[in-house]
This record gives C-alpha cells, sequence and structure tokens, in this order.
C-alpha cells in the first residue's frame, strides 16, 4: 500500500478534496460533530473506553496506551466487556476493509484530537494499517 493514500486529520480540520473517504474512528461520534465531517464513522476502531479514561486520566502512559490499543485491534470479543456503550465484536474484518480501499482510494482517519496531537490512536491505527499483516 502507498503510504500516501492513508492519512490522518482531526475531524474539525478544513475538508480538502484529496482526504478521499473520511472516516471517523472514534468511540463517540461528539455532539456538535455534523455529520457532513465524515463519509462513515467506526467506533470500534476508537481505543475503548476504559483506555481511554485510563490514558487522559494520566493513569498510563501513551507507551502502556498504544501497546495496549494495539493489542485490543486485534482482541476477539474481549474489548466488549469494556465497554457499556459501543461493541466491538472484534474489528479485524474492518481492518480489511479498510486496507483494501486504501489501495483503492484515498483514505482519512479522522479523531477528535486537535491536528498537531502526536499522542493520538489514528496515527496508530494508520501504522497497523500500513504494516500490519492483515490478510484479505
Amino acid at each position: 500500500m502507498s503510504e500516501g493514500t492513508l492519512k490522518t486529520k482531526s475531524v474539525s480540520s478544513p475538508v480538502e478534496s484529496g482526504d478521499g473517504l473520511r472516516v471517523l474512528v472514534t468511540r463517540f461520534r461528539g455532539h456538535r460533530v455534523p455529520k457532513s465531517r465524515y463519509d462513515l464513522w467506526l467506533p470500534s476502531l476508537g481505543p475503548s473506553e476504559e483506555l481511554l479514561k485510563q490514558f487522559l486520566g494520566g493513569e498510563i502512559t501513551w507507551s502502556q496506551f498504544s501497546r495496549e490499543y494495539r493489542n485490543e485491534l486485534w482482541r476477539d470479543g474481549g474489548a466488549d466487556e469494556r465497554n457499556h456503550t459501543v461493541k466491538n465484536h472484534g474489528q479485524k474484518g474492518l481492518l480489511r476493509i479498510l486496507k483494501y480501499l486504501a489501495r483503492k482510494q484515498p483514505v482519512t482517519l479522522l479523531c477528535h484530537c486537535a491536528e498537531d496531537e502526536k499522542h493520538c490512536h489514528r496515527h496508530l491505527l494508520r501504522q497497523t494499517l500500513l504494516g500490519a499483516k492483515v490478510t484479505l
């Protein structure tokens, strides 16, 4: 996959024609985020509610968050026990679809974090899609 076909942005950043398919990858859509800001919302590709709370609350480091988030992406159903609102049911299929789409057209992964935020799961998800051995 060409790295130029898979980008990351903040959902509040300007929409550009080169964004291609804009995919919101957060557990919560956001109350004031208009649906025109994204094409597709995949909440199960966001970190679990518990993991995000631990990181934002300073209970775990970025390194710990990164490791656990990547584990959650590949976990079968176990992440469901940690979420009260949105369930995962395993997201391996979604990873395969995104990887396939990014080969065919531009795909932009979106999150609520600021554009210049380095510690955001959207960057980890991009790295996973670019480097993971996801069989199609």
